[in-house]
């Protein structure tokens, strides 16, 4: 088969389905969890993105069919293409919420530690952190790939087009209402995350005001810094197993949110 008979099989039917398909996954990139990592070049993510769009497209494309056709006209495209990006925007945020709770419980440790004083480059988001802040980070990319998560986004973005088809737009309200749970849960996620090594160092700090009201002439700073240091490693390394069934958790009920979220509008 020429390239031109190759070419001919495909109408304009499948090259609209494929770019509005496209739409909606490239925002996956910018904002769900490894998808979005500074450590994949834009070179892979962009092949990445294409090859996932091939996939979706047929099944995209045959709902839309029996729903009518798409238009062809500008406008037209132009507007479902808006409504494919906001879809995708909004799905993608909800996956790359749970993701930042790792992030802003390695922050709170890292300042409550003071490992904040020697800030690093996140290998995975690209910005400032501590060094728990890029410890969280990583162990969280470990074990977003070990259980799968990969698969359950990708599922999970597939089933968008059973919630909101490509002739189809979302409900707005529920949408939003969508989001603001998903990102006012973010400070509380890194609360789970983060508690046991908090409450650890908070009863550490506790005791060592009680020896400095003991034993004035102590330096309390060169003793309780070490001390701080050495309980927090210690009970993060045990917290760190249970994050594992919390990102598990998390994921799924990230997906079933992002899907409850995008209704079709009646």
């Amino acid at each position: 088969m020429n390239p031109d008979q190759l070419i001919a099989q495909f109408g304009e039917q499948q090259v609209a389905g494929f770019l509005l398909v496209l739409g909606r996954v490239g925002p996956l990139f910018i904002l769900a969890p490894l998808f979005s990592s500074r450590m994949m070049p834009a070179r892979a993510k962009g092949i990445a993105a294409v090859a996932l769009a091939i996939g979706i497209a047929p099944i995209a494309t045959r709902a839309a069919g029996q729903a009518g056709a798409l238009p062809q006209d500008v406008l037209g495209l132009a507007g479902l293409m808006f409504k494919e990006i906001l879809v995708g925007t909004a799905f993608a945020f909800a996956l790359g919420a749970f993701f930042a709770a790792l992030s802003v419980a390695g922050t709170m440790l890292d300042t409550f530690i003071g490992f904040s004083f020697g800030a690093l480059v996140d290998p995975v988001t690209g910005n400032a952190g501590g060094s728990l802040n890029q410890l969280y980070a990583l162990v969280g990319v470990a074990i977003f790939i070990a259980i799968g998560g990969d698969a359950w986004v990708v599922q999970g973005l597939a089933r968008t087009y059973d919630a909101v088809p490509l002739l189809s737009a979302p409900e707005i309200g529920s949408m939003v209402d969508g989001m603001q749970l998903v990102f006012s849960g973010i400070f509380g996620a890194a609360l789970q995350v983060c508690a046991p090594v908090l409450i650890a160092l908070v009863l550490t700090d506790a005791a060592f005001g009680v020896v400095s009201r003991v034993v004035p002439q102590l330096n309390v700073f060169a003793v309780g810094f070490p001390a701080k240091v050495t309980v927090g490693l210690v009970v993060i390394g045990a917290s760190l197993p249970f994050v594992a069934g919390w990102l598990d958790d998390e994921l799924q009920r990230s997906v079933g949110t992002a899907l409850r979220a995008l209704e079709v509008s009646g």
